[in-house]
């Protein structure tokens, strides 16, 4: 077998993500070796690979899903964001600049379709299939001579499409019909049919609409999926927890101790992966919200001050907004403090800033004994350390150098008091670190909190893709799925006007 897919949806959101992981885990289960790919996405929740490549990391939790190592060919171009109209693009896992989209659509965009062409290949050359994730709508005309994640990418490896549509939303029909009407003949040739996602109620209501569209368009429906809670892998962007859906809305044990703990998360401008905090909403009696007022902080136990791809603009908000005065009277009243990566940077005594937001000098907050200075070079690294005792594993993603003058050592930062900085992301998956950091939480803010002794965030997670496979395998029709990965488009799917214009 030598077999790919492209999961394109009529929408943003439409649940691309979530089928590219439930079809990698069901042909991993299958016995197929299976690879994950997006050509390019937009995301500042990133992860960095072994090798120190950094790519999105919805890819890097499908690749989970296909029980593989994450590499860069996952996701050669990867955007992010850092203001309204440019991002920083990465490229095969290294930063190679920022650019405006005008400037970005304009021209490079296109030239590197042979780039994302050549990842593919290699994917292809070693696994059986590669199951690919579209980006928007592939119907998107304004952009679609300089596609490169889309049709493009199907046309350019003969991939077939199965186009995804959110039925929750309403209008799933006209969506899928216009989705194929305005694409090219070239580009209809290669869309076999339709996945509706998050279906609620009877399915044999919904099915006279499916033969009327199967006869509208020539193009089958390949399964019905369930609306099910908290089925989300690592949202792209967003303010959503993904794994605290899962666990608030499924049978989970009640607080091991008599009380709970609440983390207030700083929803900080250009916040990057927030995904962090998932490890925490995971835990029983743990309740975790974003927030954006200083009164939101007053009942918390802890605040997060989360990353971001704009450390000064992140701290001007939080001043302009009064949270910084009530962060910093926390830290005072020895009430805990977290800021991991551009929230740790901002807690420090000043940041030199000549590369993001070419600021120059700023005042930090001040409450951790840290000096930063913008590099242009990225750090990009995979860290393993100790930390209150308990072994920690993470992945470092700044472009800010911490010169740490005092404090007591914590992970590659610091901590004063009640107040804890570091870089590290991802390091409240570790159980036993998690374990122990809330246990310090909860002491010095007089709740009578234990943490869950047996709770594995890593088990939660494969609990989670499995549901994702299982979503596929007992609601989508997987012999028909089978054929398409494995010979592509049914030949002779009809032409519908009025196509792409010219």
């Amino acid at each position: 077998m030598n077999g790919g897919l492209l999961v394109a949806g009529t929408t943003s959101d439409a649940g691309k993500s979530v089928v590219t992981a439930g079809i990698c885990r069901w042909l991993v289960r299958q016995g197929v070796k299976v690879a994950p790919f997006k050509a390019q996405n937009m995301s500042l929740n990133s992860f960095v690979t072994r090798e120190g490549a950094e790519i999105g990391r919805a890819q890097a939790m499908q690749a989970q899903a296909c029980r593989v190592e994450p590499t860069a060919h996952m996701n050669p171009v990867l955007l992010k964001p850092g203001g309204e109209r440019s991002s920083q693009v990465v490229l095969l896992g290294r930063p190679v600049g920022e650019m405006s989209a005008r400037g970005y659509h304009g021209g490079r965009q296109e030239r590197l379709l042979g780039t994302v062409l050549d990842s593919l290949a290699e994917l292809r050359a070693s696994h059986d299939a590669v199951i690919c994730e579209g980006a928007g709508s592939p119907a998107e005309i304004n952009l679609r001579r300089t596609d490169i994640v889309n049709m493009g990418i199907a046309r350019g490896a003969g991939l077939p499409v199965l186009v995804v549509g959110d039925i929750d939303r309403g209008g799933v029909f006209a969506s899928f019909f216009g989705t194929v009407a305005l694409l090219a003949p070239e580009d209809q040739a290669l869309v076999a049919g339709f996945l509706v996602n998050k279906f609620r109620g009877d399915v044999s209501l919904l099915e006279p609409g499916l033969e009327m569209l199967h006869g509208l368009t020539g193009r089958r429906t390949y399964g019905v999926l369930p609306f099910r809670h908290g089925l989300g892998i690592d949202e792209e962007d967003g303010l959503r927890v993904s794994l605290r859906g899962t666990v608030r809305e499924s049978t989970v044990a009640p607080p091991v101790g008599e009380d709970v703990l609440r983390i207030a998360v700083c929803a900080v401008p250009l916040m990057s992966n927030f995904t962090d905090v998932d490890a925490l909403a995971a835990e029983p009696g743990v309740v975790v919200r974003f927030v954006d007022r200083p009164e939101e902080l007053a009942d918390a136990d802890l605040v997060i001050v989360p990353g971001t791809r704009g450390t000064v603009r992140a701290l001007e908000w939080l001043r302009e907004r009064g949270l910084a005065d009530a962060i910093a009277r926390r830290a005072a009243e020895q009430r805990p403090v977290l800021g991991i990566c551009g929230g740790f940077q901002l807690l420090g005594e000043h940041i030199e800033d000549d590369v993001e937001s070419r600021a120059g000098h700023v005042d930090g907050l001040g409450l951790l004994p840290v000096r930063v200075r913008f590099d242009r070079e990225k750090t990009l690294t995979r860290p393993v350390g100790e930390a209150l005792g308990e072994r920690v594993e993470g992945y470092e993603i700044h472009h800010g150098v911490a010169e740490v003058v005092a404090g007591e050592p914590f992970l590659d930062g610091c901590r004063v008091g009640q107040t804890w900085g570091t870089h590290w992301h991802g390091s409240l998956e570790s159980d036993g670190f998690r374990r122990a950091f809330l246990r310090e939480v909860a002491a010095a803010a007089g709740r009578r909190f234990v943490p869950a002794p047996h709770t594995s965030f890593a088990a939660l997670r494969e609990a989670q893709l499995d549901r994702l496979g299982d979503l596929i395998e007992h609601h989508a029709d997987t012999d028909a799925l089978w054929r398409l990965i494995e010979s592509g488009a049914p030949q002779g799917l009809p032409f519908i006007p009025p196509g792409a214009p010219a």
